[in-house]
């Protein structure tokens, strides 16, 4: 067998439905694949198009769509598509397109048709296209899974490590012997060395994890730099190295390289590494098109690029709420997208407009900050800037920038924000030391502005740039917040004056305003005093955390609420968040434009009954909410 073919089998011999074939059927499908190569954008299959192959994803991603043009799926390595069209009248039914430069391996029609007859597994593998009932409760399992499955299971194979002394042409050969991709950098520890990635090997000798070298590597930074293949790979390492324990969960894996937008991810054992994750791995257990969908983002070289993109926004949401989603998975992986654009945005800006004059952090608060984004959500964010900033000489770059982002935001589907909070307001676009002198007048002197300020604020995190600057904010409200009760009392009554739908018997508020008569806004009347009840509580204990669920892990870790009311909060948090998200779900795929109301008599008895509940554990947390935080007196005795 020569060694292309090799290759093929190998591969194949990896991913569903082949892993299971016998050595025998293996070798035959191995022996009569054809090759073809498509640049991304590009088609591979079209509408009602004759086929007499299977096609395999030997690289590359492919967006399968339906006739009307809707997303129907989209795959990566080691999936196969055609099947369906194979098994009926060898006319194409969903067709299909390159997202990336991609490479397919074309299985003849005799071979699948013998592969049908001889396996059992393959056959049911590619002829069963279950209920959507079934489907989706599969899915659902499918997405818990990912919750508990450890990331350990993903790997097959112990690392990659050469020493940084080696030069790159040795680390090249190492990695190309055993098939990989990537190779982890060693070297010996130094005193500025981070003990989580210290550790010592079999012959108890002391190594420190220094960074990681990829393929994508080899070619941007090596190839295309025209560095020597004596090149010390130390060299070449630097930055902040990512990575996971073996005990967390797929889910979070995902998370991490959604976050970092990254395709390796080392795997540690008590910082003993163990193996790397690649992307590929993910996407086998990655249902949500979110990876997709950031990945292709980053892809983008234009604002008309980016805005060619919202609509897969709003798909990669319905399918993960239909594939049972919770509202953690939902507001995260929207975040995370939401961050993805503006990061590219600043990219695309700075491009344009040349380097910044002087190092920033683009912060991104409210709903994006706190990892719990839906569909329907405007823009708030705001700049802050180095300490040597001068208005007269820079503000016009950074003007510009915030302009050229908010733009491209808006234009992607993120609205702008009718109270101006946004980095193109110069009030939002000031030094670090003037966003602290804010903070500490907020928290020391608060007036109803400041602390509507405070509701917006206080929930930051950092986009892109200076992360330093978004952790020295948070440090100064996790000091001057515990210790300020006069402030905390003003953030407790503000948190107020937005209560619960319930009137006399537990019987529904509606809305009155017109456009939503006689309906429920889940956000202004659920969600959104929630969020801020649970804010007040985590200033007062001194959470650094910003989303509202690791708000109350740290909240339940004092003695603010009693036994068991966190675990309550929780759960209507939980409920009120799908109740809302499903419900945008549905206007989507109503053709209507999603909002945050819901009509009660559109909503199941049983869900109806669990709405109350909600509600009820919000009105009795609010009510106990000013009694927790008391105004001081005079003298500073309550009163």
């Amino acid at each position: 067998m020569d060694a292309e073919v090799l290759e093929i089998r190998q591969h194949m011999g990896r991913f569903p439905p082949f892993e299971a074939l016998d050595d025998e059927l293996l070798d035959e499908v191995a022996g009569q694949v054809e090759v073809g190569y498509f640049q991304a954008g590009s088609d591979i299959l079209q509408f009602d198009q004759e086929l007499h192959e299977l096609c395999y994803i030997r690289s590359g991603a492919v967006e399968v769509r339906r006739r009307t043009g809707d997303l129907y799926n989209r795959l990566g390595e080691g999936d196969i598509f055609g099947h369906f069209s194979l098994l009926r009248n060898n006319r194409v039914r969903f067709p299909a397109r390159a997202l990336e430069d991609t490479l397919i391996y074309f299985i003849p029609e005799d071979i699948f048709v013998r592969l049908c007859e001889a396996d059992e597994h393959f056959s049911d593998f590619v002829e069963l296209e279950r209920p959507r009932l079934e489907a989706a409760v599969e899915q659902h399992k499918k997405a818990n899974d990912m919750m508990i499955t450890r990331v350990r299971k993903l790997l097959t194979r112990y690392p990659v490590m050469v020493e940084a002394s080696a030069t790159v042409q040795e680390a090249a050969r190492q990695i190309t012997e055993a098939q990989a991709s990537s190779a982890l950098i060693l070297d010996e520890p130094g005193d500025d060395h981070d003990p989580r990635h210290t550790f010592t090997d079999s012959q108890d000798r002391p190594w420190r994890l220094r960074g990681i070298l990829t393929d994508s590597d080899f070619r941007t930074r090596i190839v295309a730099e025209g560095l020597p293949p004596d090149t010390p790979v130390g060299e070449l390492t630097g930055g902040r190295l990512i990575t996971i324990q073996s005990d967390e969960s797929v889910h979070e894996a995902m998370l991490c390289m959604l976050r970092n937008n990254i395709h390796h991810l080392p795997v540690l054992y008590r910082r003993r590494p163990m193996g790397i994750v690649h992307l590929s791995d993910i996407i086998r257990y990655e249902t949500h098109s979110s990876l997709y969908l950031v990945s292709n983002i980053f892809h983008q070289s234009s604002v008309e690029g980016l805005a060619r993109l919202a609509p897969d926004v709003r798909v990669a949401f319905v399918r993960m709420v239909e594939e049972g989603a919770n509202s953690q998975m939902v507001g995260t992986a929207l975040s995370t997208i939401g961050r993805s654009f503006v990061r590219r945005l600043l990219e695309l800006g700075e491009a344009s407009l040349g380097p910044p004059p002087v190092a920033y952090c683009f912060m991104v608060n409210g709903s994006m900050a706190r990892n719990e984004q839906t569909v329907v959500t405007d823009q708030d964010n705001a700049l802050i800037l180095a300490d040597d900033f001068d208005s007269a000489r820079h503000d016009d770059y950074f003007a510009s920038l915030a302009k050229f982002v908010s733009d491209g935001l808006a234009a992607c589907g993120y609205t702008y924000c009718k109270g101006e909070v946004m980095a193109t307001n110069p009030r939002w676009r000031q030094p670090l030391k003037v966003w602290k002198r804010y903070f500490s007048e907020w928290i020391d002197s608060p007036t109803p502005e400041r602390l509507l300020h405070c509701s917006i604020f206080f929930d930051l995190d950092s986009a892109f740039g200076e992360e330093a600057y978004i952790e020295q904010l948070q440090d100064l409200i996790a000091d001057k917040a515990p210790r300020s009760p006069r402030f905390l009392a003003a953030v407790a009554r503000n948190a107020l004056n937005r209560t619960p739908p319930l009137g006399f018997f537990r019987t529904f508020v509606m809305e009155k305003d017109g456009k939503h008569n006689n309906s429920i806004n889940l956000k202004r009347r659920g969600t959104a005093p929630l969020v801020d009840l649970i804010r007040v509580h985590a200033l007062a204990c001194g959470s650094r955390a910003q989303n509202s669920f690791e708000r109350l892990d740290d909240i339940a870790a004092t003695q603010l609420l009693a036994p068991g009311v966190d675990a309550k909060l929780r759960h209507a948090m939980e409920l009120l968040s799908m109740v809302r998200i499903r419900h945008q779900v549905i206007d989507l795929q109503q053709e209507h434009e999603p909002d945050n109301n819901i009509e009660p008599e559109n909503v199941a008895d049983s869900e109806r009954h669990h709405l109350k509940d909600a509600f009820q554990v919000l009105s009795r947390a609010q009510k106990f909410l000013k009694y927790r935080y008391p105004i001081p007196g005079p003298s500073g005795r309550d009163r």
